[in-house]
């Protein structure tokens, strides 16, 4: 438990965070990074280099700071970081090593005068109890995965069964255990993680799963990124037969039980969970509205799987595409251009008493939530998935609540 005078100066250091707070998280990452190279693969170096990864964790522990007396306050975050943690096996040695790195940065950026020995006191006690109730957490979730039918622990050898194109861009990777033994369900929207050598170097990345739960494969559909490390590995080098590295599903960016109508909306490869979502939605008699936008044609993966599932389903299902910028032959879309409001709220259904789920990059997310929002539809059924600061996500509409992680 935390003194009454470690809150007490923890909370002073909220203003200090709220204007350093990234600059100071950034001084953290590239110590530790530079001389704990056993933690480099537990972090996407693009996100390092585009400073998502540095807001993330500065949104995180500002967020603590200001809830240091409740911690119920936090909310979601604590579940975000679970999830995160434990897809990519995320263990209680690596907490030490975080918490010296994270006391370290806070001495050396804010220097003596403001970071006194108090200081690190407070905050090392701070970091200290958070430590404990994540690897309490994490512990949980890796025992309930162990123990579940078709679970394990850690890494498992998973077999290509098949590899797919499914644009220009995306290709999807059937992947099978290898052992033959049984698959562990998950929960529509969730995600896997893969550890992978390239080049004689660790990495891992999460990938949504992209299909319905069926008991005998997961499928990731993968994104081609122009300079993306392992994205690209994985479409030229991965082949069918090969065998990967695959860590237990994980994410609580989850298709909930409801009977309200549901709104798929995604951007881009943010497809990929709402194929899972809507597989098992259609299970149900709730409607449901597919709203999908691509750049063209070409990069629109599983058109046809939607549109065969809207045939089969006419009066549940209905599908809505927007391309930028279509192509001569991309004559069968609904509106080209962006997805503004106009259009948003001809899709969507009639009433605003509605589930929406939404994904993708993020300008298209910063408009979606925006245009929710002018809509009318209530903030706590508006949910979605980012890396990221609700914030920086959400400047126009501070009080929409960030869900996934």
């Amino acid at each position: 438990m935390l003194s009454t005078e470690h809150r007490t100066i923890v909370k002073a250091t909220i203003p200090l965070l709220e204007s350093g707070g990234e600059a100071l998280i950034a001084h953290f990452y590239k110590t530790l990074l530079a001389e704990y190279p056993q933690v480099r693969p537990l972090f996407n170096q693009a996100h390092q280099a585009n400073g998502d990864q540095a807001r993330a964790l500065a949104n995180g522990v500002l967020m603590y700071a200001r809830h240091i007396d409740q911690l119920e306050q936090l909310g979601g975050l604590v579940s975000q970081i679970v999830n995160k943690h434990v897809s990519l096996n995320i263990l209680p040695e690596h907490y030490p090593i975080v918490g010296a790195c994270l006391l370290r940065a806070i001495r050396e950026v804010l220097g003596a005068e403001i970071a006194t020995d108090a200081v690190i006191e407070a905050w090392g006690a701070a970091y200290q109890q958070l430590a404990d109730i994540l690897i309490g957490l994490e512990e949980s979730a890796y025992a309930t995965k162990a123990e579940a039918p078709g679970g394990w622990r850690g890494t498992r050898k998973f077999t290509v069964a098949r590899k797919v194109r499914e644009s220009d861009e995306i290709t999807s990777f059937y992947l099978r255990p290898t052992d033959g033994g049984a698959l562990l369900d998950f929960k529509p929207g969730q995600f896997i993680a893969l550890r992978l050598m390239i080049n004689g170097e660790e990495v891992r990345r999460n990938y949504s799963l992209s299909a319905a739960p069926n008991g005998h494969e997961y499928r990731i559909s993968v994104k081609r990124e122009p300079n993306g490390k392992v994205s690209n590995y994985l479409h030229d080098h991965v082949i069918e037969e090969d065998t990967l590295d695959v860590f237990a599903p994980s994410g609580d960016f989850t298709l909930e039980d409801s009977t309200k109508p549901l709104v798929l909306i995604s951007g881009g490869v943010g497809i990929t969970p709402t194929l899972a979502m809507l597989r098992v939605a259609l299970k149900t008699s709730r409607p449901v509205h597919f709203i999908h936008a691509s750049r063209h044609g070409g990069v629109h993966a599983f058109r046809h799987f939607i549109d065969e599932l809207a045939t089969r389903n006419p009066q549940q299902l209905k599908r809505f595409y927007v391309y930028e910028k279509p192509r001569a032959e991309d004559s069968a879309h609904d509106a080209a251009g962006y997805l503004d409001e106009a259009r948003l709220r001809e899709f969507m259904p009639s009433s605003n008493d509605v589930d929406v789920y939404f994904l993708g990059p993020k300008p298209f997310m910063k408009a979606i939530g925006t245009h929710l929002k002018t809509i009318g539809v209530p903030p706590a059924q508006v949910r979605y998935e980012f890396f990221g600061p609700a914030a920086q996500l959400f400047d126009a509409a501070p009080s929409t609540e960030k869900h996934g992680a």
